[in-house]
């Protein structure tokens, strides 16, 4: 058991730490304000990502780039994943809901990372869906893609990654004008491109 007198328990005598005394400051004219939400920091994501069922990174940041977001198209085993470089205020969601009105009927999910809490929210046809259980989402998902959206990997660990703003706009519409029309002939039974003017 220790001699050292135990210290009067007044906050302010001479077994305070160092740094902790404040004897100048002056505590009945603090004001403190009503938000003190920039004490924990800008309250923006550290990270972002849409999960897609986009069958490449080409295409995926073909389509980013006609809709000017700033991105990185990530190929996985469960379609291309991109990586959201504008991460402040509303422009995650408007850019699920941008990328989910070019490539309607197949939906998307955003997903958010902000310190060890994760959100997950799925996006079809330009529209704002229901929220996940990122659980749900994370359990279904190759080990690749895991890693990637809980920060165990980074777009750098990744090969064949494509940045939408690699890609011109006029080569993106030539691109996905292609693709559109391979998708038609492939539904058209086989038939000849005969008709198709081009």
């Amino acid at each position: 058991m220790s001699d050292s007198p135990r210290p009067e328990n007044d906050g302010f005598n001479s077994n305070t730490p160092a740094g902790d005394d404040l004897p100048d400051f002056d505590l009945e004219n603090l004001e403190i304000p009503d938000d003190l939400s920039s004490l924990t920091g800008s309250g923006e994501p550290e990270f972002a990502a849409l999960i897609t069922q986009i069958a490449g990174a080409v295409p995926l940041a073909a389509a980013s780039s006609l809709a000017q977001l700033d991105l990185d198209a990530v190929p996985t085993p469960i379609g291309a994943v991109a990586v959201l470089r504008d991460l402040s205020g509303a422009a995650p969601e408007e850019a699920a809901a941008a990328i989910s009105q070019l490539v309607r009927g197949v939906p998307l999910v955003l997903v958010t990372r902000t310190g060890e809490q994760m959100t997950a929210v799925r996006f079809a046809d330009g529209v704002r869906g229901d929220e996940l259980a990122p659980g749900l989402v994370l359990g279904g998902a190759p080990e690749a893609v895991v890693d990637l959206l809980t920060g165990a990997a980074t777009v750098a660990d990744f090969k064949g990654v494509v940045r939408s703003t690699s890609i011109s706009k006029f080569k993106a519409v030539r691109m996905l004008t292609s693709a559109a029309r391979k998708a038609r002939k492939s539904l058209g039974k086989g038939e000849p491109d005969s008709k198709d003017g081009v």
